[in-house]
């Protein structure tokens, strides 16, 4: 499998030699540092280009997919045409890595009782494992103190259903994840083979967004822990449905389950516009996004396709506007691009590239992110990165406040940036691998909204007048950046929570 997909990855851009374009041979003879070409972003490009990425042609973009594969292709001819110079591996706009994936294989069996459970339907099962056992089902209401203080759950699989109220300061899926982790790790280290939780009513929300997710399995770099093949006792997540016979008495639950592991390739997109200074130009402002997005699923509404229009084709849009800006304009430092493939796996894409930069990392001096930019109210916004414990440069921060003010003046949301936000969405974007080795980052941001990653996430839901304005704004502060002799200064003692 994984040798056929790469080699359908490497045909398919086989036809793209990008190597150098002609354009980049002829370069203007730059102007004084101080004139921008901010006129060059323009929101209809960017409309357009958003409607060619993020429309079905793409299916989605799936990281590790040929429509990842499809899509990045069209992204580097693209950048071609805009006349940016290659800066990936080998003379060519590509970086390319393996994704390693682990999952349930369709041998696995699951029942209880007299009811045989398909899994990812009427059975999720939170991590692949090779796991076989027959087993006694105990039923323990909620799993109370009380409740487990009567039972003795020594070889026997525990089910019980799910209750409890997240902290006011808690998404509620983050909290239905670690209660289900804390409560099997208990019945476990008590003598319990597996554990079944059967969803209430808010959870069952979330288990029919989650079976998708969890069909799929485990992905990572290879060598990450979370995708190595293990032979752990499972815990599983049952519908609300299940409530009622999960009860009966007497029920054996029989398990059979079988992990497979591979590899898939997967591709950042890399650019540079060198700068104009003999020294300065060895240094790089880094403009980050991700092309990928959820792909093809389980159809809602009749629709399957996650186009992923502001998740993420709305930074891939933005970064080609910014491209055309500094392609006209060159500043005296290096203006570097990087389309991380995988993010939606785990950040996988930005992971790889900061561990392995084509560029000298300590040339890196500031990381600029753009994720999801074009929905929620017109004037307003968020700079992430910008209050501790995640502020990792003040000086960079302060630079693009003041870009915005000079430019889009976005009214900004902070509290999203901070630690206590429910949504941890600091975490969740390409700027962090970057952050962990202190690099100056912040990411721009319109935040979440009901579409997020559904069928729904499409073009024409886009406010393409404001996701200009987030263009500009980025443009404007990485201008700045790249223009000025100092790096921007990296905050002493910074470290993260987690």
């Amino acid at each position: 499998m994984q040798t056929t997909l790469r080699n359908l990855g490497f045909r398919l851009l086989a036809t793209l030699t990008l190597t150098a374009p002609l354009a980049a041979s002829a370069q203007k003879k730059p102007a004084p540092k101080s004139a921008n070409a901010e006129s060059a972003i323009r929101e209809t490009d960017i409309k357009r280009d958003l409607y060619a990425l993020a429309g079905d042609h793409f299916r989605g973009r799936e990281g590790g997919t040929l429509d990842e594969l499809k899509a990045s292709a069209w992204l580097a001819e693209q950048i071609r045409a805009i006349g940016l110079l290659p800066a990936g591996d080998d003379g060519t706009y590509f970086q390319w890595f393996h994704l390693q994936r682990t999952r349930l294989t369709k041998a696995s069996r699951l029942s209880i009782g007299t009811h045989q459970l398909k899994l990812h339907e009427d059975a999720l099962v939170i991590a692949p494992t090779t796991y076989a056992i027959t087993a006694p089902l105990l039923y323990v209401g909620t799993g109370t103190a009380a409740e487990l203080a009567k039972v003795d759950v020594k070889g026997k699989a525990v089910a019980l259903l799910f209750s409890g109220t997240p902290p006011a300061e808690s998404s509620f899926r983050y909290y239905l994840r670690q209660v289900m982790t804390d409560k099997s790790a208990e019945l476990l280290k008590a003598g319990a083979v597996a554990v079944v939780f059967v969803a209430d009513a808010r959870a069952q929300a979330i288990y029919e967004h989650w079976g998708h997710t969890y069909e799929r399995g485990r992905y990572g770099l290879p060598g990450d822990a979370a995708t190595q093949p293990v032979s752990t006792p499972p815990t599983i997540l049952l519908p609300e449905t299940a409530k009622d016979w999960v009860q009966q008495a007497g029920q054996q639950v029989s398990i059979d389950l079988r992990t497979e592991s591979f590899l898939y390739p997967s591709v950042n997109v890399v650019a540079r516009q060198p700068g104009t200074d003999a020294e300065l130009k060895k240094q790089y402002v880094l403009f980050s996004t991700h092309q990928d997005h959820d792909g093809v699923r389980a159809p809602v509404a009749g629709d399957s396709i996650y186009n992923g229009a502001d998740d993420n084709a709305t930074g891939c849009a933005a970064l080609l506007a910014i491209m055309r800006a500094f392609r006209q304009q060159p500043a005296r430092r290096s203006a570097l691009f990087v389309y991380h493939g995988a993010e939606e796996r785990g950040l996988l894409g930005s992971r790889y590239f900061s561990a392995n930069p084509t560029v000298p990392q300590a040339s890196i001096v500031a990381v600029l992110n753009a994720e999801m930019m074009g929905r929620n109210a017109a004037d307003s916004a968020a700079l992430i990165g910008s209050t501790p414990p995640h502020l990792n440069s003040s000086d960079l921060v302060k630079t693009a406040l003041a870009a915005n003010q000079a430019g889009p003046k976005f009214k900004l949301d902070t509290e999203w940036d901070k630690p206590t936000h429910p949504e941890r969405w600091y975490f969740r974007s390409d700027h962090l691998p970057y952050a962990r080795l202190g690099i100056p980052a912040v990411m721009y941001t319109s935040l979440l909204h009901p579409d997020y990653h559904t069928p729904r996430d499409e073009p024409k839901t886009i406010d393409y007048a404001k996701l200009t304005r987030m263009t500009t704004w980025i443009y404007l502060t990485g201008w700045a950046v790249a223009n000025r002799t100092a790096a921007p200064a990296r905050e002493p003692g910074f470290k993260l929570e987690r």
